[in-house]
């Protein structure tokens, strides 16, 4: 007999800098997917809607606020012991700069660059809608204190 797996619904953040580079995390070691990079967010709460959730994720994530844009895309991907639904969206800063209170690593990265990484596979479609719209390559550099 088949077991339902569950489903999350979660979402991301795809926030640039003046720089046009896009904040990218990695899971922590241990974690589910521990070590592959994603945007950043998390799960959507019962009653609150996808921006909400993103908005309430940043901060306590990464101690900062944003304003949320435009979606940028949605994903259903079925791993092992969950089913994730994940919608990401274009974010901007508005107070605060990132700094981890839960990923091994933040690091700023050119758009271009983002394939270079190894994502969690239901961030992988965002990933290639922002490649679509890119320029040329180039590397990332890890976030600094104080940016």
């Amino acid at each position: 007999m088949n077991q339902a797996v569950p489903q999350i619904d979660v979402v991301g953040a795809v926030i640039e800098n003046e720089s046009g580079e896009v904040l990218c995390a990695r899971r922590a070691p241990g974690s589910a997917r521990g070590g592959l990079w994603e945007f950043p967010g998390g799960k959507i709460e019962p009653g609150e809607r996808p921006e909400e959730a993103l908005r309430r994720e940043i901060h306590e994530e990464l101690g900062c606020d944003i304003v949320v844009g435009e979606p940028v895309a949605e994903a259903t991907h079925r791993y092992p012991e969950v089913v994730v639904r994940l919608l990401t969206f274009r974010a901007r800063l508005v107070r605060g700069r990132p700094v981890s209170r839960e990923h091994a690593e933040l690091r700023w990265v050119p758009v271009a660059a983002l394939g270079r990484l190894d994502w969690a596979p239901a961030d992988l479609p965002t990933v290639a809608r922002l490649q679509a719209e890119a320029g040329a390559p180039g590397e990332g550099r890890p976030v600094s204190p104080g940016e």
